[in-house]
């Protein structure tokens, strides 16, 4: 008898596994979790350093170069990527799944203080780092401008106004802000 020749003398049965195996597709694929992006936690660590007033030239030179020569002697580091821009530095340490965030952290801030001595001795603080998630992406990012308003009063609206109001929004984790001008005390 070949393989089929039971279904074909029992349509009736054939017909109903044939049915529970939908409903049980069906009822599967209700319960699958979405994501845009999958719950992964791979350690992570952020490092960045302010220096106002430093083109991204002197930030890549003087900055992150440096920085990023210390953390590539670290262990375990799997994938490393920087950006320097006008004042700031950042530098993103992405480490093997194996190794835990606790230690990465322990590393990171031997190499941050092994490599204090080789950047610029008038910044304003030292490199400071944070523990980040992959998958919190940024929903939103917004660009402010005025044609009215000067650029410090303009950042100074940001900072007291809609920054606040937009983390008052329900599941904002975090609201960053960059650029801009701060007044400077003469």
């Amino acid at each position: 008898m070949s393989p089929s020749g039971p279904f074909i003398l029992r349509p009736v049965a054939t017909s109903l596994v044939m049915v529970a195996i939908v409903l049980a597709g069906i009822v599967g694929f209700k319960f699958l979790p979405l994501s845009a992006l999958p719950q992964v936690d791979f350690p992570t660590i952020q490092v960045q350093t302010l220096y106002p007033g430093a083109s991204p030239e002197v930030m890549g030179q003087t900055v992150t170069a440096p920085l990023e020569r210390q953390f590539g002697q670290m262990s375990g580091l799997q994938r490393m990527s920087s950006t320097s821009a006008a004042g700031v530095s950042i530098v993103t340490l992405q480490f093997s799944l194996g190794q835990t965030l606790d230690v990465a952290e322990q590393e990171v801030q031997a190499a941050i203080n092994a490599g204090g001595s080789l950047l610029p001795a008038d910044l304003p603080a030292p490199p400071v780092y944070a523990k980040i998630n992959p998958a919190d992406a940024p929903v939103l990012t917004l660009a402010i401008t005025s044609d009215t308003l000067p650029l410090t009063e303009v950042q100074n609206i940001v900072n007291t106004r809609l920054a606040l109001k937009i983390s008052q929004v329900s599941g904002v984790g975090l609201v960053s802000l960059s650029g801009g001008q701060r007044p400077a005390v003469r």
